[in-house]
């Protein structure tokens, strides 16, 4: 193991091409290899001149380095958001420093990759700080969309400026606050816990957003009048959602609506007489449906 890493070390202190802020994701693979090497736990035990001791400080340094340049990756795409940046700032970024423009071999399924840990970073989306109320039946346990079905949605609806989509059940408010910056759509969530819009609006506000807004209500209440497309990560099952796709086949007896979907609701929304798919399902995706005449 202490050869494997001294040749690990060796290896990422030469590379000075990671530190290179749009190498963002080379940088966290090499955190994730040193990670693999659980030194740390043993540190405290070993003899201050030891060979493992010497290669710890140098793994701990390196790391360190790492870290320092996603903070300042970080603070860079924060700082363009904040100053009002074009909307395809940020997709550019993402491009730059993930390779992610090819969306057709996207990872299917409801894991979390490098794109979370780089939101996370630029984001920093606050962490509620009153208690959770607990769920009525029938509503799913808030899980955040992961960050690459979100680029995969914005990639199939291609939203423009006259579009609002609105997110129901929308938690911490990750596919709204995207979605308002990546694209030049007006975005709305609608969430029932009020800790969770709390920290969406906060973050909203200190990412200086103007075209997102999130709103502290029951879907089955919400005015969805505005809304062009619409997304729903399985917040909820049963009657409640019969309701709400009830409330939605209203909306589109007078106009077009897109609904998009990801996890076990796709199925149930996929039955709907009134909806067809835009694309062939791929399981574990972002499926996207369009509204036919609004009949049964």
């Amino acid at each position: 193991m202490i050869s494997a890493l001294r040749n690990l070390i060796r290896e990422l202190e030469v590379d000075r091409s990671l530190g290179e802020l749009h190498r963002f994701r080379e940088r966290i693979e090499a955190m994730d290899r040193l990670d693999a090497y659980p030194l740390e736990r043993h540190f405290s035990d070993l003899d201050s001149e030891s060979v493992e001791a010497r290669l710890y400080r140098r793994a701990r340094t390196l790391y360190a380095k790492l870290e320092a340049a996603n903070l300042k990756f970080y603070d860079t795409i924060r700082q363009e958001i904040q100053r009002g940046a074009n909307p395809n700032q940020l997709l550019q970024w993402i491009v730059k420093s993930g390779n992610v423009g090819d969306l057709s071999h996207l990872a299917a399924g409801e894991s979390y990759d490098y794109l979370d840990e780089l939101f996370s970073g630029v984001l920093r989306f606050a962490k509620p700080d009153a208690r959770i109320v607990q769920l009525p039946a029938e509503m799913v346990c808030y899980q955040p969309t992961p960050a690459r079905h979100i680029f995969d949605l914005i990639a199939h609806t291609q939203l423009i400026e006259r579009d609002v989509l609105i997110d129901l059940g929308s938690g911490l408010g990750h596919v709204p606050l995207l979605s308002s910056i990546c694209t030049g759509a007006r975005s709305i969530g609608i969430e029932m816990e009020a800790a969770y819009v709390n920290c969406a609006r906060q973050s909203a506000h200190e990412l200086n957003l103007n075209n997102v807004t999130f709103i502290q209500q029951d879907a089955r209440e919400a005015d969805l009048s505005s809304g062009t497309v619409f997304y729903l990560y399985t917040p909820f099952l049963g009657t409640i959602l019969r309701a709400v796709l009830d409330l939605l086949r209203r909306e589109a007896v007078s106009r077009e609506i897109r609904i998009c979907t990801f996890g076990p609701c796709t199925p149930i929304v996929g039955e709907e007489r009134w909806l067809e798919l835009v694309e062939s399902l791929e399981v574990g995706r972002i499926a996207v449906f369009r509204s036919g005449n609004g009949g049964p």
